[in-house]
């Protein structure tokens, strides 16, 4: 243990560009690493980029076949046999179900790279605390998420969000934006208590800056609101205002609003737009219809009202933007709700973290090409609920 205080009291001094030299210095002294590498998962979650000084030397790795990718989609340690006996291990650098990227020390020898796996990987989760406070004085691991470059509107939306993924023990949330890189105004938003889950899932209006400025306003409305501790009516109500005073009716957005009590499960819901829920529950695939209110910013004034909704143990809530639904083929053919419940049963067993990414692979190969003509965003929540007792 006197190793692991070692390195968590180096990430914890470092300055915020030098976590990775830092705790690879520590691994080398006090574990015999020969090697020490970190990779952040990029925008699309399709490759972990490492992290390096500009220009990057170091080749990406991919997230679905390769030893990296492995730990990072499991979540869990792998251990590496490479040539001449030597050992990689890579260790999955996440911070509450946030999954950041991946942790790569090659040791000389298989067997330290089983005798320190459990110790490394505690580090890995101390590197991913530090590197979440460290971007907010360094642009270094931002930078590294980059396959390509972001347009402004794309830089504004990932800014915007609370992360990717989420998981406690009564949830795991999991959400993924598409054109990773060239997003407008579809977003996400969370925000838990000890009791209470709010999720807010946006569907944007307008393209390039036009929409992203429209949903900053909007998500940055109903944080204010509900960071004074109204309820979601009263926040959709104020956000609602807040965007009609600055565009008059010429700009809106939809939006789908709830708030869970993470005791019971029952939930308050706004439906303002067009946002679709699908729920997977014993195996079987429904929509969930919400009566629908006007968007927010379309009129002035608008009263909203919440209604009941009660989402059970081992339930699986998939919330879709219009650019999922909505998206044809090349013959024409809207992917439609068949399809999208098809997609749902065929990830089942997928962790939700990894389900948006999954559908939205789903969703390219309907679309018939890889450049999206809309934003398609996905959220799904899995629900545990929390046990008697607790």
């Amino acid at each position: 243990m006197d190793r692991f205080v070692a390195a968590e009291r180096a990430l914890r001094t470092a300055a915020p560009h030098e976590l990775l030299d830092a705790v690879g210095a520590v691994l080398v002294e006090q574990y015999g690493a020969e090697d020490v590498e970190l990779f952040m998962a990029d925008y699309g979650l399709t490759v972990l980029q490492p992290v390096s000084v500009l220009p990057h030397t170091l080749e990406p790795v991919s997230v679905h076949n390769s030893p990296a990718g492995r730990a990072f989609g499991s979540q869990e340690p792998y251990r590496e046999e490479m040539a001449n006996g030597r050992a990689r291990l890579h260790l999955p650098v996440s911070v509450r179900g946030d999954r950041l990227g991946v942790l790569s020390v090659t040791f000389p020898g298989s067997e330290a790279a089983r005798e320190w796996e459990t110790e490394l990987a505690g580090i890995a989760s101390v590197l991913g605390h530090e590197v979440v406070v460290a971007e907010r004085d360094t642009d270094l691991y931002l930078q590294a998420r980059r396959r390509d470059r972001l347009t402004l509107a794309a830089e504004m939306q990932w800014q915007l969000l609370p992360g990717r993924s989420c998981s406690r023990p009564e949830y795991d949330l999991g959400a993924q934006l598409e054109p990773a890189y060239a997003i407008f105004g579809d977003n996400f938003d969370w925000s838990a208590t000890a009791d209470r889950l709010m999720l807010y899932v946006t569907n944007g209006m307008g393209e390039g800056i036009e929409a992203a400025l429209l949903t900053n306003l909007a998500i940055n409305a109903l944080r204010n609101a509900r960071r004074a501790g109204i309820s979601i009516a009263d926040q959709a109500a104020l956000a609602d205002q807040a965007v009609y005073a600055h565009y008059q009716g010429r700009c809106y957005l939809s939006v789908l609003m709830f708030d869970f009590d993470l005791a019971t499960g029952r939930a308050s819901v706004v439906d303002a737009g067009s946002p679709q829920l699908l729920r997977l529950r014993d195996g079987v695939v429904e929509r969930v219809d919400f009566e629908a209110q006007l968007p927010l910013g379309m009129f002035e004034e608008t009263d909203y009202v919440t209604q009941d909704f009660q989402v059970e143990p081992g339930d699986r809530l998939v919330f879709v933007s219009d650019g999922v639904h909505a998206v044809a083929s090349p013959r024409g053919e809207a992917y439609g709700e068949v399809a999208l419940a098809r997609a749902i049963q065929s990830t089942r067993l997928l962790p939700a973290a990894e389900v948006p990414r999954a559908i939205l692979r789903e969703l390219t190969g309907h679309r018939g090409r890889p450049v999206a003509d809309d934003d398609a965003l996905i959220v799904c929540l899995d629900w545990r609920g929390r046990p008697s007792g607790h």
